[in-house]
C-alpha cells in the first residue's frame, strides 16, 4: 500500500455514518473512493449537491453533474440538488459535520492556509474560508513534507490564512496528529518511522503519545 493509499484508508476512519461531510479539494475528494457503497452518509458540494457519490460509469455519466471541483460525480438515493445560496447556506448555518481539506501549511494553533502562494495563480479563495470557518470539525489531509522535503506542519503559518485556529486534527502520509490547547499530539503512526524522524520532518514541536511501533494500515 502506498503512502497515499494509506493516508486515505485512515481518512475514511474520520467519517461517521449519518453524517454530512464536505471533501475538499486534491487529496480529499479521493476519500470517496475509499468508502464502502452501502456506507450511510451524505457527501456535501458547494455548488449545490447533498447526496454526491462516486463517479459513475463512462456510459452512465451525466455531463452535466459535477460537484464543486469539476469532477463527474454520480449520487446516492435521496440525494438534493439546489442552488449554491443554500449551500452556502447550510455550511454558513453549521449543518455540515465534517470537512476534509487539504493544505499547504497548517501550524501548531491549527491555522490553515491553503488558498494562495504568492507568486503563483490562484482562482481565491472559494468555499473553503466558510468551510474552515463554520464546519463542526476539519480534518486536514495532507502529505508530510512539500515536493521539496520542507516541512508543511510549522510552528506558525506563513502563507495567507484561509482561516485562523479550525484545525481539529492533521492527517498525514506519515501520522495522525491532533491540535490540542498543549499542543501537536502524534495519536497514531502511518508508517514505521521513529519520533526522532518524524519531529525532523516537523517544524513545530510534537508530543506523541505513541510508543516507537508504526501502525500499519493495508
Amino acid at each position: 500500500m502506498s503512502a497515499v493509499e494509506r493516508l486515505l484508508s485512515r481518512a475514511v476512519k474520520e467519517i461517521s455514518p449519518g453524517s454530512i461531510v464536505n471533501l475538499g479539494i486534491g487529496l480529499p475528494t479521493q476519500v470517496m473512493h475509499y468508502l464502502p457503497e452501502n456506507f450511510d452518509v451524505q457527501i456535501h458540494s458547494e455548488n449545490g449537491i447533498l447526496g454526491a457519490w462516486k463517479q459513475a460509469e463512462p456510459a452512465l455519466m451525466d455531463p452535466f453533474l459535477i460537484d464543486a471541483a469539476g469532477a463527474y460525480v454520480s449520487l446516492r438515493e435521496g440525494a438534493s440538488l439546489f442552488d449554491s445560496a443554500v449551500s452556502f447556506a447550510m455550511i454558513r448555518r453549521a449543518r455540515l459535520d465534517l470537512t476534509m481539506i487539504g493544505a499547504f501549511e497548517v501550524d501548531a494553533l491549527g491555522n490553515l492556509a491553503n488558498w494562495k502562494i504568492p507568486g503563483k495563480f490562484s482562482p481565491g479563495i472559494g468555499g473553503a474560508m466558510e468551510l474552515a470557518q463554520k464546519t463542526k470539525r476539519i480534518v486536514v489531509l495532507t502529505t508530510h513534507t512539500d515536493k521539496h522535503g520542507n516541512p508543511k506542519i510549522l510552528k506558525t503559518c506563513r502563507l495567507p490564512l484561509t482561516a485562523k485556529a479550525c484545525v481539529s486534527r492533521i492527517i498525514s502520509d506519515l501520522a495522525v496528529i491532533d491540535v490540542t490547547p498543549q499542543g501537536l499530539v502524534v495519536r497514531e503512526k502511518l508508517t514505521d518511522i521513529s519520533n526522532g524522524d518524524l519531529q525532523a520532518l516537523t517544524e513545530a514541536e510534537l508530543t506523541f503519545e505513541t510508543g516507537e511501533a508504526a501502525h500499519e494500515f493495508v
